[in-house]
């Protein structure tokens, strides 16, 4: 009896550092691995070491915005989701795929020039280019 007794406690300390190892390792895998984006209020990611405008940039101009969606194409979904009042995210890769759930409710800049704004309403999709692409 003491030797199963024995086998239980040795299986069940293994099971315990088993998924300590591999809850650690899925943190340090989750907190290195996506590139920073910015998500709050007023905030614009701005890299004084390029010393160019972003790629796209968008301003949220009313109250909420729904859903605006940027990829890069055949790639990561860098941001999907609703957008406050104010709130401001900028991209600097150097093609993304843009959908507006409301046109009319984002104020859109692309490499520093504002682009047209869209109609109150309508969904609008398309693909922004950078300097040189």
């Amino acid at each position: 009896m003491g030797i199963a007794r024995s086998a239980l406690v040795v299986l069940a300390v293994g099971a315990v550092v088993t998924l300590v190892v591999v809850g650690v390792r899925a943190l340090i895998g989750s907190s290195g691995s996506q590139p920073e984006r910015p998500s709050t209020a007023g905030s614009t990611v701005v890299r004084a070491s390029e010393g160019r405008a972003p790629t796209v940039r968008f301003e949220c101009v009313a109250e909420v915005c729904p859903t605006v969606t940027v990829r890069v194409p055949g790639g990561d979904v860098l941001h999907h989701r609703e957008m406050s009042g104010g709130e401001e995210v900028s991209y600097f890769e150097p093609e993304l795929d843009v959908v507006l759930g409301d046109a009319g409710t984002v104020r859109v800049t692309e490499n520093g020039s504002p682009r047209a704004p869209g109609e109150q309403g309508a969904r609008e999709a398309f693909t922004a280019r950078g300097p040189g692409g």
